[in-house]
């Protein structure tokens, strides 16, 4: 087991991954904490690279057993402190993980005839990718596809605020809105592609989502792109009463996500 006390190369690698994206990309890793995020990651069968733990702490149950399930990943004790700081809180975890990227690849999203994919483009906030993730871990989307000049899901924010429904659905990055219709026209299914927009045709609860869909969600401010609306076989609109023009974009993806889920449900039974 290596031990660090100081502020050496190695933590410094880490510590900038928290705040650089760039360096996280040239580093091929991200740092996760907590408790259930980790242990859905294991159980998901992501590579860890490294298990970082408090060299001043014996293990808990729960920590003993995660690195029996890891025997692969090195084993780093850090000074406390240390610890602290990269966990970024008054409260350090008690070990974080590093975890390797995944590849960006389009094909880790798995494509059938209950196919829902969820489409997030342009978001400028790390904390609404993951909020996205979430919801679409909870109403059954295969996966979240992330296009063009975006915050980062493995950005600290945006990993925590999945609490661990990243490592339960594949979130893959891609340069445009080209890649993604290439990859829809490659599909072993008819996919139905669905835009949100607030001036969309068709209400919500009117449009049948029992079909294989790809869920278009605009970035926060300027929603979604002429490219995509072009691309979109139909725009639907989540109708809304009082003085709220709009919905952000993760409730208006977590309220559509909520009817595909209850349309589909219905159709079940």
């Amino acid at each position: 087991m290596q031990r660090i006390s100081s502020r050496n190369a190695r933590f410094q690698v880490w510590q900038a991954s928290l705040t650089n994206r760039t360096k996280r990309q040239r580093a091929g890793e991200f740092l996760v904490q907590g408790v259930r995020p980790i242990s859905v990651a294991v159980d998901n069968g992501w590579l860890v690279r490294t298990v970082i733990t408090d060299a001043s702490r014996r293990p808990s149950k729960w920590a003993s057993e995660l690195l029996q399930r890891v025997p692969g990943a090195e084993r780093v004790a850090m000074a406390p402190e240390l610890l602290a700081e990269l966990c970024e809180k008054d409260d350090p975890a008690e070990l974080i993980a590093v975890l390797e990227l995944p590849a960006d690849d389009l094909d880790r999203i798995p494509v059938g005839p209950e196919f829902l994919g969820v489409v997030f483009d342009r978001p400028t906030g790390p904390g609404n990718i993951g909020s996205i993730i979430r919801s679409a871990d909870a109403f059954g989307a295969a996966g979240l596809i992330v296009t063009g000049h975006a915050a980062d899901v493995y950005d600290p924010k945006a990993v925590r605020a999945t609490t661990g429904s990243l490592f339960a659905v594949p979130a893959v990055r891609v340069p445009s809105h080209r890649e993604v219709l290439d990859w829809v026209r490659r599909s072993p299914v008819p996919i139905v592609v669905v835009g949100t927009d607030e001036h969309g045709s068709t209400d919500v609860y009117d449009f049948d989502f029992t079909q294989p869909v790809l869920l278009l969600i605009g970035n926060e401010t300027a929603g979604l792109s002429s490219a995509w609306k072009e691309a979109a076989d139909q725009l639907v609109r989540i109708p809304i009463t009082g003085s709220a023009s709009s919905l952000n974009a993760a409730n208006a993806a977590t309220a559509t996500l909520y009817e595909i889920s209850r349309q589909r449900s219905r159709r079940a039974d």
